[in-house]
Protein backbone atom coordinates (compact mmCIF):
# COMPACT_ATOMS: atom_id res chain seq x y z
CA UNK A 1 0.00 0.00 0.00
CA UNK A 2 1.09 3.63 -0.90
CA UNK A 3 1.65 6.11 2.12
CA UNK A 4 0.06 9.58 2.03
CA UNK A 5 1.74 11.80 4.49
CA UNK A 6 -1.08 14.93 5.10
CA UNK A 7 0.71 17.81 6.14
CA UNK A 8 -1.35 19.13 9.39
CA UNK A 9 -4.71 18.22 10.72
CA UNK A 10 -7.30 18.11 8.72
CA UNK A 11 -10.08 20.98 8.23
CA UNK A 12 -13.44 19.72 10.17
CA UNK A 13 -15.55 18.35 7.56
CA UNK A 14 -12.65 17.67 5.05
CA UNK A 15 -13.53 14.40 2.93
CA UNK A 16 -9.21 14.05 2.30
CA UNK A 17 -8.59 11.13 4.34
CA UNK A 18 -11.81 8.93 2.93
CA UNK A 19 -10.33 10.42 -0.63
CA UNK A 20 -6.76 9.04 0.26
CA UNK A 21 -8.09 5.85 1.25
CA UNK A 22 -9.98 5.16 -1.17
CA UNK A 23 -7.20 5.93 -3.61
CA UNK A 24 -5.15 3.31 -2.03
CA UNK A 25 -2.94 5.30 0.16
CA UNK A 26 -2.23 4.36 4.05
CA UNK A 27 -2.81 8.02 5.61
CA UNK A 28 -0.26 9.34 8.25
CA UNK A 29 -0.51 13.14 9.36
CA UNK A 30 2.33 15.12 9.91
CA UNK A 31 2.17 18.10 12.86
CA UNK A 32 5.21 20.06 10.60
CA UNK A 33 7.49 19.98 7.78
CA UNK A 34 9.85 18.20 9.98
CA UNK A 35 7.76 15.45 11.28
CA UNK A 36 6.79 14.67 7.10
CA UNK A 37 10.31 14.57 6.31
CA UNK A 38 10.51 12.00 9.15
CA UNK A 39 7.49 9.88 8.24
CA UNK A 40 9.07 10.04 4.17
CA UNK A 41 11.73 8.33 5.36
CA UNK A 42 9.65 5.97 7.72
CA UNK A 43 7.52 4.94 4.47
CA UNK A 44 8.93 1.76 3.04
CA UNK A 45 11.38 2.48 0.33
CA UNK A 46 9.68 -0.02 -2.37
CA UNK A 47 6.10 2.34 -2.04
CA UNK A 48 5.07 5.31 -3.79
CA UNK A 49 5.16 8.33 -1.26
CA UNK A 50 2.92 11.73 -1.31
CA UNK A 51 2.64 14.57 0.69
CA UNK A 52 -0.45 16.36 0.79
CA UNK A 53 -1.57 19.47 1.97
CA UNK A 54 -4.53 18.83 4.98
CA UNK A 55 -5.99 21.98 3.59
CA UNK A 56 -6.79 20.40 0.09
CA UNK A 57 -10.18 21.03 -1.38
CA UNK A 58 -10.49 19.04 -4.65
CA UNK A 59 -12.02 16.13 -7.13
CA UNK A 60 -11.19 13.05 -5.96
CA UNK A 61 -10.08 12.43 -9.59
CA UNK A 62 -7.90 15.34 -9.81
CA UNK A 63 -5.78 13.21 -6.87
CA UNK A 64 -6.20 10.61 -8.64
CA UNK A 65 -4.33 11.65 -11.62
CA UNK A 66 -1.60 13.33 -9.83
CA UNK A 67 -1.22 10.67 -6.80
CA UNK A 68 -1.34 7.44 -8.61
CA UNK A 69 -0.51 7.33 -12.50
CA UNK A 70 2.38 4.73 -12.65
CA UNK A 71 4.48 6.50 -15.80
CA UNK A 72 6.01 9.10 -13.72
CA UNK A 73 8.85 9.16 -10.89
CA UNK A 74 7.68 12.50 -9.56
CA UNK A 75 4.01 14.11 -10.19
CA UNK A 76 1.78 16.56 -9.10
CA UNK A 77 -1.10 19.05 -8.79
CA UNK A 78 -1.80 22.11 -6.57
CA UNK A 79 -1.97 21.13 -2.92
CA UNK A 80 0.13 17.73 -3.35
CA UNK A 81 3.47 15.83 -4.35
CA UNK A 82 3.96 12.39 -4.92
CA UNK A 83 7.10 9.93 -6.04
CA UNK A 84 7.86 6.79 -6.80
CA UNK A 85 10.20 4.41 -5.86
CA UNK A 86 13.16 5.90 -8.05
CA UNK A 87 11.87 9.23 -7.22
CA UNK A 88 12.22 9.55 -3.51
CA UNK A 89 15.70 10.33 -3.04
CA UNK A 90 15.27 13.49 -5.00
CA UNK A 91 12.05 14.30 -3.21
CA UNK A 92 13.91 13.39 0.29
CA UNK A 93 16.42 15.60 -0.80
CA UNK A 94 14.07 18.75 -1.65
CA UNK A 95 12.18 18.12 1.67
CA UNK A 96 15.18 17.98 3.89
CA UNK A 97 16.56 21.10 2.24
CA UNK A 98 13.26 22.89 2.70
CA UNK A 99 13.62 22.45 6.59
CA UNK A 100 16.98 23.36 6.73
CA UNK A 101 15.86 26.65 4.94
CA UNK A 102 13.60 27.27 8.14
CA UNK A 103 10.36 25.89 6.65
CA UNK A 104 9.12 23.53 9.26
CA UNK A 105 7.42 26.54 11.00
CA UNK A 106 5.46 27.98 7.70
CA UNK A 107 2.61 25.34 7.38
CA UNK A 108 -0.28 27.27 8.50
CA UNK A 109 1.27 29.95 5.90
CA UNK A 110 1.64 28.47 2.53
CA UNK A 111 1.28 24.78 1.40
CA UNK A 112 4.32 22.17 2.24
CA UNK A 113 3.55 20.49 -0.99
CA UNK A 114 3.88 23.53 -3.27
CA UNK A 115 6.75 24.65 -1.60
CA UNK A 116 8.44 21.00 -2.51
CA UNK A 117 7.29 21.00 -5.78
CA UNK A 118 8.95 24.50 -6.56
CA UNK A 119 12.46 23.26 -5.12
CA UNK A 120 12.20 20.16 -7.16
CA UNK A 121 11.88 21.98 -10.30
CA UNK A 122 15.13 24.62 -9.15
CA UNK A 123 16.75 21.06 -8.89
CA UNK A 124 15.98 20.24 -12.23
CA UNK A 125 14.11 17.29 -11.84
CA UNK A 126 10.53 16.41 -14.47
CA UNK A 127 7.79 16.82 -11.84
CA UNK A 128 4.45 15.46 -14.35
CA UNK A 129 1.35 18.20 -14.03
CA UNK A 130 -1.54 16.36 -15.51
CA UNK A 131 -4.00 18.60 -17.37
CA UNK A 132 -7.07 18.93 -14.72
CA UNK A 133 -9.30 21.01 -17.64
CA UNK A 134 -12.46 21.71 -15.16
CA UNK A 135 -11.43 19.68 -12.22
CA UNK A 136 -10.57 21.26 -9.28
CA UNK A 137 -7.14 21.43 -6.63
CA UNK A 138 -6.52 23.94 -4.29
CA UNK A 139 -4.97 24.87 -1.52
CA UNK A 140 -7.89 27.54 -0.23
CA UNK A 141 -5.98 30.31 2.37
CA UNK A 142 -9.50 31.21 4.05
CA UNK A 143 -12.59 30.12 4.65
CA UNK A 144 -14.27 32.21 2.22
CA UNK A 145 -11.76 31.05 -0.41
CA UNK A 146 -12.47 27.30 0.74
CA UNK A 147 -16.61 27.87 0.67
CA UNK A 148 -15.55 28.46 -3.13
CA UNK A 149 -13.59 25.98 -3.94
CA UNK A 150 -16.62 23.26 -2.65
CA UNK A 151 -18.63 25.15 -4.47
CA UNK A 152 -16.47 25.01 -7.66
CA UNK A 153 -15.94 20.82 -6.81
CA UNK A 154 -20.18 20.46 -6.93
CA UNK A 155 -20.24 22.33 -9.80
CA UNK A 156 -18.31 19.48 -11.95
CA UNK A 157 -19.22 16.00 -12.49
CA UNK A 158 -16.01 14.26 -11.18
CA UNK A 159 -17.09 11.06 -13.00
CA UNK A 160 -18.27 12.26 -16.08
CA UNK A 161 -14.50 13.69 -16.71
CA UNK A 162 -13.07 10.64 -16.11
CA UNK A 163 -15.33 9.35 -18.21
CA UNK A 164 -14.93 11.70 -21.29
CA UNK A 165 -10.73 12.01 -20.12
CA UNK A 166 -11.13 7.68 -20.77
CA UNK A 167 -11.76 8.58 -24.57
CA UNK A 168 -9.03 9.83 -26.90
CA UNK A 169 -9.01 12.94 -28.09
CA UNK A 170 -8.31 11.95 -31.58
CA UNK A 171 -10.24 9.02 -32.96
CA UNK A 172 -11.85 8.24 -36.44
CA UNK A 173 -15.50 9.00 -37.40
CA UNK A 174 -16.48 5.46 -36.81
CA UNK A 175 -14.86 4.74 -33.17
CA UNK A 176 -16.01 8.23 -32.09
CA UNK A 177 -19.75 8.26 -32.81
CA UNK A 178 -20.49 4.56 -33.28
CA UNK A 179 -17.95 2.75 -30.33
CA UNK A 180 -16.63 5.29 -28.09
CA UNK A 181 -19.98 6.71 -26.71
CA UNK A 182 -20.70 3.47 -24.95
CA UNK A 183 -17.42 1.26 -24.66
CA UNK A 184 -16.12 3.67 -21.82
CA UNK A 185 -19.39 2.58 -19.83
CA UNK A 186 -18.25 -1.02 -20.57
CA UNK A 187 -14.57 0.24 -19.96
CA UNK A 188 -15.86 1.83 -16.29
CA UNK A 189 -17.59 -1.81 -15.76
CA UNK A 190 -14.73 -3.43 -16.21
CA UNK A 191 -12.63 -1.04 -13.82
CA UNK A 192 -15.46 -1.32 -11.15
CA UNK A 193 -15.10 -5.64 -11.34
CA UNK A 194 -11.27 -5.76 -10.92
CA UNK A 195 -10.34 -5.84 -14.79
CA UNK A 196 -7.15 -4.85 -15.82
CA UNK A 197 -6.27 -3.63 -19.17
CA UNK A 198 -4.32 -6.90 -20.10
CA UNK A 199 -7.49 -8.88 -19.54
CA UNK A 200 -9.09 -7.14 -21.82
CA UNK A 201 -6.69 -6.93 -24.71
CA UNK A 202 -6.45 -10.46 -24.61
CA UNK A 203 -9.96 -11.21 -25.04
CA UNK A 204 -10.18 -8.81 -27.71
CA UNK A 205 -7.00 -10.87 -29.21
CA UNK A 206 -9.11 -14.29 -28.73
CA UNK A 207 -12.57 -12.96 -29.69
CA UNK A 208 -10.28 -11.91 -33.24
CA UNK A 209 -8.68 -15.08 -33.58
CA UNK A 210 -12.44 -16.60 -33.04
CA UNK A 211 -13.55 -14.78 -35.69
CA UNK A 212 -10.80 -15.82 -38.03
CA UNK A 213 -11.34 -19.33 -37.02
CA UNK A 214 -15.53 -18.39 -38.24
CA UNK A 215 -14.43 -16.84 -41.51
CA UNK A 216 -12.24 -20.04 -42.31
CA UNK A 217 -15.14 -22.09 -42.47
CA UNK A 218 -15.87 -20.54 -45.77
CA UNK A 219 -19.53 -20.59 -45.25
CA UNK A 220 -21.98 -17.71 -44.93
CA UNK A 221 -23.04 -18.32 -41.51
CA UNK A 222 -19.24 -18.45 -40.70
CA UNK A 223 -18.72 -15.43 -42.07
CA UNK A 224 -21.33 -13.85 -40.95
CA UNK A 225 -20.61 -14.64 -37.48
CA UNK A 226 -16.55 -13.28 -38.28
CA UNK A 227 -18.51 -9.90 -39.18
CA UNK A 228 -19.84 -9.57 -35.84
CA UNK A 229 -16.90 -10.74 -34.25
CA UNK A 230 -14.65 -8.57 -35.52
CA UNK A 231 -16.34 -5.62 -34.23
CA UNK A 232 -16.72 -7.38 -31.05
CA UNK A 233 -12.97 -7.38 -30.76
CA UNK A 234 -12.74 -3.54 -31.83
CA UNK A 235 -14.81 -2.66 -29.31
CA UNK A 236 -12.57 -4.50 -27.01
CA UNK A 237 -9.96 -3.26 -28.06
CA UNK A 238 -11.08 0.50 -27.60
CA UNK A 239 -12.38 -0.76 -23.93
CA UNK A 240 -8.23 -1.76 -22.97
CA UNK A 241 -7.18 1.98 -23.62
CA UNK A 242 -10.13 3.26 -22.37
CA UNK A 243 -10.11 1.16 -18.93
CA UNK A 244 -6.23 1.84 -18.80
CA UNK A 245 -7.47 5.91 -19.04
CA UNK A 246 -10.10 5.32 -16.72
CA UNK A 247 -8.27 3.86 -13.89
CA UNK A 248 -4.73 4.68 -14.56
CA UNK A 249 -3.19 0.86 -15.13
CA UNK A 250 -0.59 1.52 -17.19
CA UNK A 251 2.42 -1.48 -17.74
CA UNK A 252 5.01 -2.18 -19.54
CA UNK A 253 3.35 -5.54 -20.48
CA UNK A 254 0.30 -3.17 -21.17
CA UNK A 255 1.98 -1.35 -23.86
CA UNK A 256 3.69 -4.39 -25.27
CA UNK A 257 0.39 -5.90 -26.28
CA UNK A 258 -1.64 -3.24 -27.09
CA UNK A 259 0.97 -2.19 -29.56
CA UNK A 260 1.63 -5.52 -31.36
CA UNK A 261 -1.84 -6.90 -30.54
CA UNK A 262 -3.60 -4.92 -33.10
CA UNK A 263 -1.54 -5.99 -35.91
CA UNK A 264 -1.58 -9.54 -35.08
CA UNK A 265 -5.84 -9.62 -35.06
CA UNK A 266 -5.69 -8.10 -38.45
CA UNK A 267 -3.06 -10.55 -40.04
CA UNK A 268 -4.59 -13.31 -38.77
CA UNK A 269 -8.37 -12.10 -40.32
CA UNK A 270 -6.18 -11.53 -43.16
CA UNK A 271 -5.36 -14.86 -43.11
CA UNK A 272 -8.62 -16.69 -41.83
CA UNK A 273 -10.11 -15.04 -45.02
CA UNK A 274 -7.68 -17.04 -47.46
CA UNK A 275 -8.32 -20.25 -46.01
CA UNK A 276 -12.18 -19.90 -46.21
CA UNK A 277 -11.69 -18.46 -49.84
CA UNK A 278 -9.88 -21.65 -50.30
CA UNK A 279 -12.25 -24.04 -49.12
CA UNK A 280 -14.53 -22.16 -51.53
CA UNK A 281 -11.82 -22.54 -54.33
CA UNK A 282 -11.13 -19.32 -54.20
CA UNK A 283 -7.41 -18.59 -54.06
CA UNK A 284 -6.87 -15.18 -52.53
CA UNK A 285 -3.66 -15.59 -50.33
CA UNK A 286 -1.42 -13.31 -52.49
CA UNK A 287 -4.87 -10.29 -52.00
CA UNK A 288 -4.20 -11.05 -48.11
CA UNK A 289 -0.12 -10.64 -48.70
CA UNK A 290 -0.88 -7.78 -50.65
CA UNK A 291 -3.27 -6.25 -47.86
CA UNK A 292 -0.57 -7.36 -45.37
CA UNK A 293 2.13 -5.44 -47.24
CA UNK A 294 0.35 -2.52 -47.75
CA UNK A 295 -0.36 -1.89 -44.94
CA UNK A 296 2.31 -2.89 -43.20
CA UNK A 297 3.95 -0.22 -45.18
CA UNK A 298 1.36 2.80 -44.74
CA UNK A 299 2.21 2.26 -40.92
CA UNK A 300 6.32 2.61 -41.87
CA UNK A 301 5.35 5.92 -43.24
CA UNK A 302 3.47 6.96 -40.68
CA UNK A 303 6.09 5.94 -38.31
CA UNK A 304 9.38 7.72 -40.33
CA UNK A 305 7.42 11.11 -40.78
CA UNK A 306 6.46 11.57 -37.13
CA UNK A 307 10.24 10.79 -36.06
CA UNK A 308 11.76 12.40 -38.69
CA UNK A 309 9.51 15.84 -38.02
CA UNK A 310 8.54 15.00 -34.50
CA UNK A 311 12.08 17.34 -32.75
CA UNK A 312 13.10 18.31 -35.88
CA UNK A 313 13.68 22.36 -35.40
CA UNK A 314 11.98 25.40 -38.05
CA UNK A 315 9.78 22.43 -38.56
CA UNK A 316 7.22 24.61 -40.32
CA UNK A 317 5.59 24.55 -43.91
CA UNK A 318 2.72 26.56 -45.99
CA UNK A 319 1.54 22.74 -46.31
CA UNK A 320 1.34 22.44 -42.91
CA UNK A 321 -0.53 25.51 -42.05
CA UNK A 322 -2.83 24.96 -44.50
CA UNK A 323 -3.49 21.45 -43.01
CA UNK A 324 -3.69 22.98 -39.70
CA UNK A 325 -6.34 25.44 -40.87
CA UNK A 326 -9.04 22.28 -42.36
CA UNK A 327 -8.63 21.00 -38.82
CA UNK A 328 -10.43 23.96 -37.99
CA UNK A 329 -13.05 23.54 -39.53
CA UNK A 330 -15.78 20.71 -38.37
CA UNK A 331 -16.40 19.12 -41.50
CA UNK A 332 -13.15 18.73 -42.87
CA UNK A 333 -11.43 17.02 -39.69
CA UNK A 334 -14.20 14.56 -39.79
CA UNK A 335 -13.12 13.64 -43.92
CA UNK A 336 -10.12 14.25 -43.18
CA UNK A 337 -9.98 11.33 -40.44
CA UNK A 338 -11.99 9.11 -42.61
CA UNK A 339 -10.36 8.81 -46.23
CA UNK A 340 -7.01 7.76 -44.01
CA UNK A 341 -8.95 4.38 -43.11
CA UNK A 342 -8.06 4.29 -39.51
CA UNK A 343 -8.29 0.82 -37.61
CA UNK A 344 -12.42 1.70 -37.04
CA UNK A 345 -13.34 2.43 -40.64
CA UNK A 346 -11.34 -0.05 -41.58
CA UNK A 347 -12.39 -2.86 -39.34
CA UNK A 348 -15.74 -1.84 -39.86
CA UNK A 349 -15.40 -2.36 -43.76
CA UNK A 350 -14.32 -5.48 -42.97
CA UNK A 351 -16.47 -7.18 -41.10
CA UNK A 352 -19.79 -5.64 -43.20
CA UNK A 353 -18.08 -6.91 -46.38
CA UNK A 354 -17.00 -10.08 -44.86
CA UNK A 355 -20.83 -11.07 -43.85
CA UNK A 356 -22.78 -9.80 -46.83
CA UNK A 357 -19.32 -10.41 -49.76
CA UNK A 358 -17.09 -12.80 -50.51
CA UNK A 359 -13.20 -12.71 -49.11
CA UNK A 360 -11.90 -11.67 -52.81
CA UNK A 361 -14.60 -8.86 -52.40
CA UNK A 362 -13.13 -8.23 -49.12
CA UNK A 363 -10.08 -7.56 -49.87
CA UNK A 364 -10.67 -5.79 -53.68
CA UNK A 365 -12.31 -3.42 -51.30
CA UNK A 366 -9.36 -3.09 -48.42
CA UNK A 367 -6.57 -3.25 -50.66
CA UNK A 368 -8.70 0.10 -52.86
CA UNK A 369 -9.13 2.12 -49.66
CA UNK A 370 -5.94 1.12 -48.18
CA UNK A 371 -3.63 2.33 -51.63
CA UNK A 372 -6.20 5.37 -51.56
CA UNK A 373 -5.33 6.25 -47.88
CA UNK A 374 -1.43 5.62 -48.37
CA UNK A 375 -1.24 7.69 -51.87
CA UNK A 376 -3.09 10.77 -50.16
CA UNK A 377 -1.02 10.61 -46.70
CA UNK A 378 2.12 9.83 -48.85
CA UNK A 379 1.65 12.97 -50.92
CA UNK A 380 0.51 15.51 -48.65
CA UNK A 381 3.67 14.41 -46.01
CA UNK A 382 5.99 14.94 -49.24
CA UNK A 383 4.68 18.29 -49.61
CA UNK A 384 5.52 19.22 -46.35
CA UNK A 385 9.18 17.82 -46.18
CA UNK A 386 9.74 19.59 -49.66
CA UNK A 387 8.10 23.04 -48.23
CA UNK A 388 9.71 23.47 -44.53
CA UNK A 389 13.14 24.59 -43.57
CA UNK A 390 13.19 21.75 -41.18
CA UNK A 391 16.75 21.03 -39.55
CA UNK A 392 16.77 17.40 -38.42
CA UNK A 393 18.60 15.97 -35.16
CA UNK A 394 20.82 13.21 -34.88
CA UNK A 395 18.39 11.32 -32.77
CA UNK A 396 15.81 11.50 -35.77
CA UNK A 397 18.55 10.45 -38.28
CA UNK A 398 19.42 7.31 -35.93
CA UNK A 399 15.85 6.31 -35.24
CA UNK A 400 15.16 6.10 -39.22
CA UNK A 401 18.33 4.60 -39.36
CA UNK A 402 17.10 1.92 -36.75
CA UNK A 403 13.93 1.32 -39.17
CA UNK A 404 15.89 0.89 -42.59
CA UNK A 405 17.32 -2.03 -40.61
CA UNK A 406 20.10 -2.76 -42.57
CA UNK A 407 22.01 -6.32 -41.71
CA UNK A 408 25.38 -7.60 -41.78
CA UNK A 409 25.67 -7.79 -45.91
CA UNK A 410 24.42 -3.89 -46.12
CA UNK A 411 27.02 -2.47 -43.82
CA UNK A 412 29.79 -4.81 -45.42
CA UNK A 413 29.31 -3.15 -48.66
CA UNK A 414 28.65 0.40 -47.81
CA UNK A 415 32.49 -0.24 -45.95
CA UNK A 416 33.94 -1.55 -49.07
CA UNK A 417 33.70 1.58 -51.06
CA UNK A 418 30.96 3.73 -51.59
CA UNK A 419 29.67 4.16 -55.29
CA UNK A 420 28.24 7.45 -56.89
CA UNK A 421 24.86 6.62 -55.87
CA UNK A 422 24.00 10.20 -54.49
CA UNK A 423 21.99 10.38 -51.92
CA UNK A 424 20.45 8.38 -49.39
CA UNK A 425 17.20 8.43 -51.23
CA UNK A 426 18.55 8.19 -54.71
CA UNK A 427 20.74 5.26 -53.56
CA UNK A 428 17.03 3.33 -52.25
CA UNK A 429 15.05 4.24 -55.07
CA UNK A 430 17.83 3.24 -57.31
CA UNK A 431 18.40 -0.54 -55.36
CA UNK A 432 14.23 -1.25 -55.52
CA UNK A 433 14.07 0.19 -59.01
CA UNK A 434 16.96 -2.79 -59.93
CA UNK A 435 15.71 -5.63 -57.88
CA UNK A 436 11.74 -4.76 -59.21
CA UNK A 437 13.23 -4.81 -63.04
CA UNK A 438 15.12 -8.06 -62.15
CA UNK A 439 12.01 -10.02 -60.02
CA UNK A 440 10.00 -9.63 -63.58
CA UNK A 441 12.45 -10.23 -66.23
CA UNK A 442 11.92 -13.40 -66.15
CA UNK A 443 15.21 -15.37 -66.30
CA UNK A 444 15.90 -17.48 -63.45
CA UNK A 445 19.24 -15.73 -61.69
CA UNK A 446 17.99 -11.98 -62.26
CA UNK A 447 16.42 -11.33 -58.67
CA UNK A 448 19.45 -12.68 -57.52
CA UNK A 449 21.48 -9.97 -58.97
CA UNK A 450 18.86 -7.74 -58.67
CA UNK A 451 18.87 -8.46 -55.17
CA UNK A 452 22.80 -7.97 -54.93
CA UNK A 453 22.06 -4.68 -56.33
CA UNK A 454 19.66 -3.67 -53.47
CA UNK A 455 21.72 -4.74 -50.82
CA UNK A 456 24.66 -2.54 -52.38
CA UNK A 457 22.28 0.39 -52.55
CA UNK A 458 21.00 -0.24 -49.18
CA UNK A 459 24.77 -0.08 -47.91
CA UNK A 460 25.13 3.23 -49.61
CA UNK A 461 21.70 4.78 -48.74
CA UNK A 462 23.11 4.72 -44.66
CA UNK A 463 26.15 5.74 -46.24
CA UNK A 464 25.82 9.20 -44.60
CA UNK A 465 22.76 10.47 -41.65
CA UNK A 466 19.22 10.45 -42.88
CA UNK A 467 18.85 13.77 -42.68
CA UNK A 468 17.57 14.91 -45.97
CA UNK A 469 13.92 16.62 -46.45
CA UNK A 470 12.66 13.18 -47.84
CA UNK A 471 15.41 10.89 -46.07
CA UNK A 472 12.07 9.43 -44.43
CA UNK A 473 11.22 7.47 -46.92
CA UNK A 474 13.72 4.74 -47.49
CA UNK A 475 12.84 3.07 -44.37
CA UNK A 476 9.52 2.35 -46.45
CA UNK A 477 10.70 2.25 -49.56
CA UNK A 478 12.35 -0.93 -47.71
CA UNK A 479 9.90 -2.98 -46.52
CA UNK A 480 8.04 -2.72 -49.79
CA UNK A 481 10.87 -4.12 -51.17
CA UNK A 482 12.08 -6.56 -49.44
CA UNK A 483 8.05 -8.12 -48.55
CA UNK A 484 7.13 -7.42 -52.20
CA UNK A 485 10.23 -10.11 -53.16
CA UNK A 486 8.48 -12.22 -51.09
CA UNK A 487 5.18 -12.12 -52.50
CA UNK A 488 6.47 -11.82 -56.20
CA UNK A 489 8.45 -14.84 -55.93
CA UNK A 490 5.97 -16.97 -53.75
CA UNK A 491 3.28 -16.04 -56.78
CA UNK A 492 5.90 -17.08 -58.87
CA UNK A 493 6.13 -20.93 -57.38
CA UNK A 494 2.69 -21.21 -58.24
CA UNK A 495 2.66 -24.42 -55.93
CA UNK A 496 0.13 -25.10 -53.25
CA UNK A 497 1.64 -23.69 -49.65
CA UNK A 498 3.72 -21.10 -51.20
CA UNK A 499 1.99 -18.05 -50.74
CA UNK A 500 0.60 -18.90 -47.02
CA UNK A 501 4.33 -19.75 -46.70
CA UNK A 502 5.17 -16.15 -47.78
CA UNK A 503 2.37 -14.52 -46.29
CA UNK A 504 3.82 -16.26 -42.49
CA UNK A 505 7.14 -14.89 -43.34
CA UNK A 506 6.60 -11.74 -43.88
CA UNK A 507 4.43 -11.79 -41.17
CA UNK A 508 7.33 -12.57 -38.33
CA UNK A 509 9.04 -9.67 -40.07
CA UNK A 510 6.57 -7.08 -40.09
CA UNK A 511 6.57 -8.31 -36.10
CA UNK A 512 9.94 -7.38 -35.71
CA UNK A 513 9.24 -3.91 -37.45
CA UNK A 514 6.53 -3.00 -35.80
CA UNK A 515 8.91 -3.71 -32.33
CA UNK A 516 11.56 -1.79 -33.72
CA UNK A 517 9.08 1.28 -33.98
CA UNK A 518 7.54 0.60 -30.52
CA UNK A 519 11.01 0.50 -28.70
CA UNK A 520 12.08 3.93 -30.53
CA UNK A 521 8.74 5.36 -29.61
CA UNK A 522 9.56 4.25 -26.07
CA UNK A 523 12.69 5.73 -25.80
CA UNK A 524 14.52 2.33 -25.78
CA UNK A 525 16.53 2.46 -29.06
CA UNK A 526 16.51 -0.68 -31.66
CA UNK A 527 16.40 -3.86 -30.56
CA UNK A 528 19.77 -5.49 -30.11
CA UNK A 529 22.03 -5.42 -32.60
CA UNK A 530 22.56 -9.18 -32.64
CA UNK A 531 19.12 -10.06 -33.30
CA UNK A 532 18.83 -8.02 -36.84
CA UNK A 533 22.55 -9.44 -37.49
CA UNK A 534 21.06 -12.94 -36.89
CA UNK A 535 18.13 -12.83 -38.82
CA UNK A 536 19.85 -10.62 -41.95
CA UNK A 537 18.72 -7.60 -41.93
CA UNK A 538 16.49 -6.50 -44.72
CA UNK A 539 18.88 -6.92 -47.91
CA UNK A 540 20.10 -10.17 -46.46
CA UNK A 541 16.82 -11.58 -46.38
CA UNK A 542 15.55 -10.63 -49.66
CA UNK A 543 18.57 -11.70 -51.13
CA UNK A 544 18.74 -14.71 -48.91
CA UNK A 545 14.81 -15.77 -50.70
CA UNK A 546 16.05 -14.85 -54.27
CA UNK A 547 19.16 -17.38 -54.02
CA UNK A 548 16.56 -19.80 -52.73
CA UNK A 549 14.02 -19.49 -55.65
CA UNK A 550 16.51 -19.62 -57.76
CA UNK A 551 18.22 -22.97 -56.49
CA UNK A 552 15.42 -25.12 -55.38
CA UNK A 553 12.23 -26.25 -57.06
CA UNK A 554 8.64 -24.80 -56.21
CA UNK A 555 8.35 -27.20 -53.45
CA UNK A 556 11.68 -27.08 -51.68
CA UNK A 557 11.22 -23.20 -52.05
CA UNK A 558 7.55 -23.51 -50.17
CA UNK A 559 9.42 -25.82 -47.51
CA UNK A 560 12.50 -23.36 -47.14
CA UNK A 561 10.27 -20.19 -47.11
CA UNK A 562 8.40 -21.96 -44.14
CA UNK A 563 11.83 -22.73 -42.35
CA UNK A 564 12.47 -19.43 -42.56
CA UNK A 565 9.09 -18.00 -41.15
CA UNK A 566 9.71 -20.20 -38.31
CA UNK A 567 13.35 -19.24 -37.56
CA UNK A 568 12.60 -15.76 -37.50
CA UNK A 569 9.48 -15.66 -35.92
CA UNK A 570 10.70 -17.68 -33.09
CA UNK A 571 14.69 -14.94 -32.71
CA UNK A 572 11.93 -12.06 -33.14
CA UNK A 573 8.89 -13.33 -30.68
CA UNK A 574 11.34 -14.30 -27.99
CA UNK A 575 14.03 -11.33 -27.46
CA UNK A 576 11.00 -9.29 -28.09
CA UNK A 577 8.89 -10.81 -24.90
CA UNK A 578 12.11 -10.88 -23.28
CA UNK A 579 12.04 -7.16 -23.67
CA UNK A 580 9.17 -5.97 -23.11
CA UNK A 581 8.32 -8.05 -19.79
CA UNK A 582 11.89 -6.75 -18.93
CA UNK A 583 11.69 -3.93 -15.72
CA UNK A 584 13.48 -1.80 -18.40
CA UNK A 585 10.87 -1.59 -20.98
CA UNK A 586 9.46 1.53 -21.39
CA UNK A 587 5.35 2.30 -21.37
CA UNK A 588 3.81 3.34 -24.55
CA UNK A 589 0.52 4.33 -24.18
CA UNK A 590 -1.57 7.08 -25.87
CA UNK A 591 -3.24 9.93 -23.98
CA UNK A 592 -6.84 10.93 -23.81
CA UNK A 593 -8.74 13.96 -23.91
CA UNK A 594 -8.02 16.68 -20.91
CA UNK A 595 -10.13 16.83 -18.81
Amino acid sequence: MSTAILTGQPVPGSSIEGDLRSLGFDVRVAVDAADAERLVAEAPCEQRVALVDARFVGHVHALRLGLTDPRFPLAAVPGAVTAQPEGRVTLTRALARDNSAGGGTALAVDSLPDRIVTALADDGAEVYRPELGSLVAAVPADPQARNEARQAVADVDDEAVRLKSAVKSRDGFFTTHFISPYSRYLARWCARRGLTPNQVTTASLITALIAAACAATGTRGGFIAAGVLLIASFVLDCTDGQLARYSLQYSTLGAWLDATFDRAKEYAYYAGLALGAARGGDDVWALALGAMILQTCRHVVDFSFNEANHDATANTSPTAALSDKLDSVGWTVWVRRMIVLPIGERWAMIAVLTAATTPRITFYALLIGCAFAATYTTAGRVLRSLTRKAQRTDRAAQALADLADNGPAAGLLARVGRAPLGGPLVAAVGGTVVLGVALFSGVTWAPVAGAFVYAVAAGQALYRPLKGALDWLVPPLFRAAEYGTVLILAAKADVNGALPAAFGLVAAVAYHHYDTVYRIRGNAGAPPAWLVRAIGGHEGRTLLVTVLAALLTASQFTVALTVLAVAVALLVLVESIRFWVSAGAPAVHDEGEPA
